[in-house]
């Protein structure tokens, strides 16, 4: 099960890096912060490659935990928002916003408690390492359920207002496809509590394909609408 994991991870930063070079060359701020979201995909489906390879340390679970279970989709849904509002305040919002995550996400991991015997089984759970209502435990419900549902209802509106324009075609598509990845992601975390491995990283490797797929049909250059069809007199 370790080779699925890494092969999210690669693909995710392949995906990171596809974005950074489009920040760097246009500077959209949302590029920027979805490159920083696929990093931090990478970075957890790595640690859940050791973990499953080797077994569980603690820093390894923090890793997975932080930046897979709670501050991935944020700065997904983040991004999403300065793609959809392009003035500089949600810009400014959004990046304070994610600072404050981190901070007290690193805050609360720091000091949390951990069950030495949870992190013996093949895919942990965090109401088992962390106990059930902590802080550490609760950390996906402040954070990361919520920018979900932002990430979601932002990418679909965003394909509504596509719709019936044929030259936006691939990027209408690749726009819904980037919803149902993170969406097969989203529903992998019912797995990950469950402690089933296989099941967990199918979804891993399955939601940021299909992320990708989205992303590559969504940057396609859009071909300029043909002239009106002439009338007959």
């Amino acid at each position: 099960m370790w080779v699925l994991p890494l092969i999210a991870a690669a693909v995710a930063f392949t995906f990171a890096g596809m974005l950074a070079v489009q920040f760097a060359r246009r500077r959209r701020a949302y590029q920027l912060l979805w490159a920083i979201a696929l990093v931090t995909y990478g970075l957890a489906s790595l640690a859940l490659m050791l973990g499953a390879l080797n077994g569980w340390s603690e820093t390894e679970y923090q890793v997975y935990w932080a930046l897979g279970a709670v501050l991935n989709v944020p700065f997904l849904a983040a991004g999403e928002l300065v793609l959809l509002f392009r003035q500089k305040w949600v810009v400014w919002v959004s990046w304070l916003f994610l600072v404050f995550s981190v901070a007290y996400t690193v805050s609360v991991l720091r000091g949390a408690a951990m069950d030495p015997a949870a992190l013996a089984e093949q895919l942990p759970s965090g109401k088992e390492v962390f106990g059930a209502g902590s802080a550490a435990h609760r950390l996906p419900q402040l954070f990361s359920y919520p920018a979900y549902f932002v990430l979601v209802a932002g990418t679909l509106w965003s394909a509504w207002k596509m719709r019936g324009h044929a030259e936006l075609k691939e990027r209408f598509v690749g726009t819904l496809l980037i919803a149902i990845g993170a969406t097969i992601v989203a529903g992998g975390a019912t797995f990950a509590a469950l402690g089933i491995l296989t099941g967990f990283v199918l979804t891993l490797v399955a939601g940021i394909a299909v992320m990708f797929w989205g992303f590559l049909r969504a940057s396609k250059p859009v071909a300029a609408p043909g002239p009106p069809a002439a009338s007959g007199s």
